[in-house]
Parts: C-alpha cells; structure tokens; sequence
C-alpha cells in the first residue's frame, strides 16, 4: 500500500494547482482531502486528475465519523470508494473522532472517551469501513483539548489496541501528539515509545497556534521546533515513514510549503541515515 509513496509530501490545495501543473516541483507525492473531490466532475476534479498523472496521490478525509455510534454512512463511503477507484491513492484515511449523531452532521472532530465500550464500537465500525472500500485504512491521532473522566486508558493505549484489534494502520500526527501532550502534562515519549512501528504508515506534520493556557491546532503556521525534535524520535522510532506537510489556513506560497517538505526529508535522511537500517532487533526495518 504505502509502497507508492516516500520521502515527504505536501498536502495539495487549490490555490497551488497552477504552479504544480506548470513547474512539475520535484514533490515525491500530494495528500488530497477526499471530502473535497466527492463529484463525477468540475474543476477541482480535473486538477487533480492532472496532478494525479505525474504524482501519487493519498486521500484523507474527515467524515467517516468512525467513533460515531450512528450506522456508517454508505453514501459516503460509496463516495470514497469511487474517488479511490478513480484516483487509485496509496493510502485511504481518517481521524479518530466523530462527526454525526442522530443523523446530523457537526463541522467538527470530536473525541471520545477511551474506554472498553469505545474500543469495540471503533473496531466493528473501521472493520465494516475496510471491508466496504477492500483496503486497510489509516486512521490519524486527534488533537486533544479535553479528556473523560471515565476513560479508562490513555490515548497511546487506546491507540495501540485499536491498530491490533481492527487490523488498521496508523497516520501519526505528530503536531496533534504534542499539542495533547502540552494540553494534558503527559510525556510525548511514553505515547511514541507505547506505538507499534509496523502499524505507523504515515506522518503529519502542521503547525498551531499558542493560546494564553493551551495549544490549538490550527495548521496555519510553520512547524514550530518542539515537534521538529518530536518528529525526529518518532523517526528514530519508527523509520523513513513518508511524511506529510499539512496547511489549511492563511496559506503561503508554494515555496514556503516545499522549504517545510524538504525540512523533513532533510531529517528524514540525517535521522534515519545516521542509525542506519535496523534489524530484528532493532526498532525498524
């Protein structure tokens, strides 16, 4: 699956499909927000397919809402499915959240309780999903702004159990990973050092805001250094795991993106390079 695609990539937005088209920039691959494309044609279609034949191409989406307990959305995922079978991605996914209740759709990602129910109800619905689209999926860590007082795990825990359970992969955001960490006071290196490397397929990074007592994720600004240093163990953790620059607000210039995409595949290479090709007793392969 994620063969298709190495090194780091840059999330494709509509105000850089011209400079792409025209300059062909040496990205290794795009990641497209799949809710955007869900037509049988129109313009942002066309682009994409454009792009499509000279780049490989992931989709990511929103609205699945996985950890809803409403029943899965079948025209969404025919949705899906279809824009998968157009564009053929190397990887499908989508946030561990939900986004519908009663039949109603919100406009956010919402949490949920880390609990025993939880995990059951998460692993029926992404088994149901991955059966429907006939791939394994990635499903992404979610920024934290709250936590249950009746969870009855930590997130990491959560996370690992459910990989195992559903047999699904992991997208790890690294941002979304400091941002909980800095919100709640837990240590980013028990939660990267608890994940299964054969599960973590893909990284994210983005940038947030600082707020007067808490970090927001807004992905509107450059990588700040804290998850810099972040990405680095987790890549010393898991390997050269293609890695994705996310920026969906305030957008900058092509350039100012690829800067932060070559940043990457610059550690990328000093990190993993530098502890060269691990064996089985190591941590990657």
């Amino acid at each position: 699956m994620t063969d298709k695609i190495r090194g780091a990539g840059i999330g494709l937005r509509s105000p850089h499909y011209q400079h792409i088209l025209i300059y062909k920039p040496a990205i290794p691959w795009f990641e497209v927000l799949s809710d955007n494309y869900f037509c049988s044609g129109g313009q942002p279609l066309d682009y994409l397919e454009k792009v499509r034949q000279n780049y490989p191409v992931t989709l990511h989406g929103v609205g699945m809402s996985l950890g809803s307990t409403d029943p899965l959305n079948l025209d969404y995922l025919t949705r899906l499915k279809d824009l998968a079978a157009r564009i053929e991605p190397a990887t499908i996914s989508d946030h561990l959240a939900w986004i519908s209740i009663g039949g109603h759709y919100l406009h956010d990602l919402l949490p949920l309780p880390y609990t025993e129910e939880a995990l059951t109800t998460l692993t029926e619905r992404i088994t149901q999903a991955q059966e429907f689209l006939g791939q394994r999926i990635l499903i992404e860590n979610p920024s934290a702004y709250l936590l249950f007082t009746h969870s009855t795990m930590t997130e990491w825990e959560f996370i690992s159990a459910l990989t195992k359970k559903a047999d699904c992969y992991l997208l790890l955001d690294v941002n979304n990973l400091h941002v909980g960490a800095v919100n709640h006071g837990y240590d980013s290196l028990e939660y990267l050092d608890a994940l299964e490397p054969s599960r973590v397929k893909e990284i994210h990074l983005a940038g947030y805001e600082e707020k007067e007592d808490y970090l927001l994720d807004t992905h509107g600004y450059p990588v700040h250094a804290p998850v810099w240093q972040l990405y680095q163990e987790a890549l010393k953790r898991f390997g050269p795991v293609p890695t994705l620059i996310e920026w969906d607000t305030d957008i900058p210039p092509f350039e100012i993106m690829m800067a932060e995409a070559n940043k990457a595949g610059a550690y990328m290479e000093e990190v993993c390079l530098g502890e060269g090709r691990k064996g089985e007793e190591g941590r990657w392969s």
